[in-house]
């Protein structure tokens, strides 16, 4: 049989170009719709070399993290619920309580980026390339990370 091979050619992690980009969070504010853009960069899903069970997606720096809003009445109907394991050790917080502690907006934004993303062994080691700062600096100017506009992705 002398015809052309259609094998699917999968991307190694050292094929994988990683880039790092930052994404202002004042541009796309709705919290759902952020997230689910930065996981879709983070996963790779947005270049050409994307394979599902490989970390072939860009590091990923968010800026501005307390411009973030929710939709609706989420900033005190949304519960975040954590369960330490103990009789009576089930505790809510709405978010409007979670960004008065220290790194609430970072805890609201990880959370949200962390449920797009696959579990398991890829999701932990995928999660680790996300990087948010709540001011416009950031201090991963040595990796020169490029800007990009985060509501042109779809």
């Amino acid at each position: 049989m002398n015809t052309l091979s259609f094998s699917t050619h999968f991307a190694t992690p050292e094929e994988a170009k990683k880039e790092w980009v930052v994404v202002d969070a004042a541009k796309e504010p709705i919290v759902g719709r952020l997230a689910s853009k930065v996981a879709k960069i983070i996963r790779g899903k947005y270049k050409p070399c994307f394979t599902p069970n490989q970390d072939c997606g860009d590091n990923v720096i968010i800026i501005n993290a307390n411009k973030i809003q929710f939709s609706g009445a989420k900033w005190s109907d949304k519960e975040y619920i954590t369960f330490s394991g103990y009789p009576g050790g089930q505790k809510r917080i709405t978010p409007e309580q979670l960004i008065k502690k220290p790194f609430g907006y970072e805890r609201i934004l990880r959370h949200a980026v962390k449920g797009m993303l696959p579990k398991g062994r890829l999701g932990y080691k995928l999660i680790k390339n996300l990087y948010i700062f709540d001011g416009p600096e950031h201090d991963k100017a040595a990796q020169q990370p490029k800007e990009i506009d985060i509501t042109a992705l779809k």
